[in-house]
């Protein structure tokens, strides 16, 4: 508290600190390969602020939006609330099936994804598919809002890059969060605009919220600028890749003749499919 400035005490840029912004692109482009400076950088409550930050400057009532199915309900709530016009698209192994979308709803506004781990699937967007998507997007000029949660636990090999880093920037709103990396109590996250919807975006974020907290993101910005959250990662990667595969090995010895476990290489939650016919999938926290 002491080392706080004046700065900190009065109203300020409603995108959050420059320190905090410029410590978020350092580090997305260092383990994401988002490609973005700091002024595209808007710092949120959490992913659920900045979902609805994207669905106050994506959409007016009616528009068609793809999301995933299944996928993430709070999303799905908020596009109700908005009264968008849903259009549910399916998910396989390779993730949300991209040639389905273009058939149903060619020319939607916007597609919600967790490309990097499917909520509640667990599958990985394929490179094929994220292609195809930005392809489409860019055609029709349309948006992706990439929900990139739980990205920085991957078990085995390297993630795949963000769709945001793919895409140069130009379609995509890239959002994430240091709710997993840390804990949900903070209610920290950010979203990475781009330049065509920063000023819609800002103007939301201010109205909404007016700024966050000056005190967290000096915590934050020191904990990042230490080497302290990179080191939490690496530590706590660990942990949970142990606790993933004590929970895999449990199920399958007590429930393997009634459970399909899924392993998955990436993510906070794995998916047991129930044995038998006429049962859906259940996932297993």
């Amino acid at each position: 508290m002491r080392a706080l400035g004046p700065e900190h005490l009065g109203y300020a840029d409603p995108r959050g600190t420059p320190e905090l912004r410029c410590a978020i692109a350092d580090y997305l482009q260092a383990a994401r390969g988002v490609r973005c400076d700091t002024e595209q950088i808007v710092v949120t409550a959490g992913t659920q602020q900045a979902v609805d930050l994207a669905i106050r400057v994506l959409l007016a009532p009616g528009e068609e939006v793809w999301v995933e199915d299944p996928g993430y309900f709070l999303t799905h709530r908020q596009l109700v609330l908005a009264r968008a016009a849903l259009r549910p698209i399916p998910v396989d192994g390779e993730g949300l099936d991209v040639a389905h979308g273009i058939a149903a709803a060619p020319q939607a506004r916007a597609v919600f994804v967790t490309p990097s781990h499917q909520f509640p699937t667990g599958v990985v967007l394929s490179m094929a598919r994220r292609i195809a998507l930005i392809a489409w997007a860019q055609r029709v000029d349309a948006f992706i809002v990439e929900d990139d949660y739980a990205s920085e636990f991957r078990y085995s090999g390297r993630p795949l890059a963000a769709l945001q880093g793919l895409d140069g920037g130009d379609r995509v709103i890239y959002i994430g969060t240091f709710n997993k990396a840390l804990f949900p109590g903070l209610r920290m996250g950010y979203a990475v605009v781009p330049p065509v919807l920063l000023s819609g975006f800002l103007a939301a974020r201010y109205l909404l919220d007016r700024q966050p907290p000056s005190l967290n993101q000096a915590v934050v910005t020191a904990f990042m600028e230490l080497g302290h959250l990179a080191a939490h990662i690496r530590r706590v990667r660990l942990i949970y890749r142990d606790q993933r595969d004590a929970l895999a090995e449990v199920l399958t010895r007590h429930a393997g003749d009634a459970l399909r476990v899924t392993v998955p290489d990436q993510g906070m939650h794995l998916v047991a499919d129930l044995q038998g016919a006429g049962v859906g999938r259940s996932p297993a926290t």
